[in-house]
Formats: structure tokens, sequence, C-alpha cells
């Protein structure tokens, strides 16, 4: 019973920690500024991507992270700078507004197709929103702490949050129905200011990293 209440306990704190960095709920506007004029096959078909996409890179890099790294040359700074720059630009266009849409526009204007939209799942939707430097830093840690029983509590948590961000994207427009359009318009730019902010916040901590300040 001991045992159990210790894997539990764990469980749950891995869920509470990778669920407070990935916080899916911020990435519901940016889900539908990206998929605002798909039709509900090309959404559902984005969301899918995008969750299977970031559970994906979280499950290679719990598994095989710190090998990752060492094998590239790669350091979490170097991970914490680009996903910064990337959280950035989509803040920032999500603050400019309708003037900056042309690309979501045209991506959903046309028929969908099997491979539509691929490119927005992974990036921003998987990563760095669902599977950021944040994210992949704590599940490593996670990972890395004990046996391969905490490894699997691990990805079987993450697996949970990323189905949770399935159904909430899904679920974005009925939420837009019920608050409205105007004060969704308003979350957007506001969640895009977040991100903004957040974006160099990354940039910062991460080049403060690389020149070991």
């Amino acid at each position: 019973m001991a045992l159990f209440d210790n894997y539990f306990a764990f469980a749950t704190t891995v869920f509470m920690g990778l669920l407070a960095i990935v916080n899916p709920i911020s990435a519901i506007p940016v889900f539908l500024e990206l998929t605002s004029n798909m039709d509900k096959k090309g959404k559902r078909n984005i969301a899918t991507k995008s969750v299977l996409v970031a559970f994906c890179i979280i499950l290679i890099f719990s598994v095989a992270g710190k090998l990752i790294f060492h094998v590239f040359g790669i350091t979490l700074a170097a991970l914490r700078v680009t996903g910064g720059i990337l959280v950035f630009v989509v803040g920032y266009e999500m603050v400019r507004g309708d003037g900056n849409k042309a690309a979501s526009s045209k991506l959903g204007s046309q028929p969908v197709k099997a491979d539509q939209g691929i490119s927005v799942a992974i990036t921003p939707l998987a990563m760095p929103f669902l599977a950021g430097p944040g994210t992949i830093a704590t599940a490593m840690s996670y990972s890395a702490a004990k046996d391969l029983i905490h490894l699997g509590i691990v990805i079987a948590v993450y697996a949970v949050i990323c189905y949770g961000s399935f159904l909430l994207f899904l679920a974005g427009e009925r939420i837009v129905k019920i608050i409205g359009t105007n004060v969704m318009m308003v979350i957007t730019k506001m969640m895009g200011l977040i991100l903004a902010v957040i974006g160099v916040q990354l940039i910062a901590q991460g080049v403060r990293e690389l020149l070991n300040f």
C-alpha cells in the first residue's frame, strides 16, 4: 500500500507540474486563430496532429533526452531561446490582429487534405505550446529521477494532458459561443501580449544561461 501511495503521490506531482507548465487553456486562442477559416474536419485534423507530435516529442526526450542533447551538442539554454523566439512571433501576430491572418486564412480556405496544416500542428501548437522547453526540461527531470515505472508514469500523465488539450481544442468554438466573439477577440489579444512577454522572458533566460551569467 505504501508503494502504491508513493506512485500515486509521484503521479499527482508530475500531473500538477506538467499541467501548470503546459497550460493547454492558454493555447485555445492560438488554435482558434490559426484554424479560424477551417471546417470541423480540418480543425480536428490539426488538433489530433498537434497533440500526437507533442506527445512524441516528450516521449523521445523523456526516454533519451540527455543522450540527444549530448550527441547533437544541444543545450537547454539554446532550446529556450529558440522556443522564446517562436512564442514571441506568434504572440506578436495575435496582438496585431486580422491584418496578419493571411497565412491562416489561406490554410483554412482550401479543401482539407490529409496532410493539411502539419506545419501549424508542429509549430507553434505542438512546440513550443504543448511541448516547449519548460515541458521538456520538467519531463526529463521527472523521468530521470528513479526507475522505469516512474518513467512510465511521466509518459502516461503527459498522455492524459495531451488528450485533455485535444478536447479543449475541439471545444474552443463552443467556448467562443458562450463568452462571445468580442470577448474572445480581447482574450486573444491579451494572450498574444502575454505570449510575446513569455517569449522575451524565455529568450532572456536562455541568453543568460548561454553566457553563464
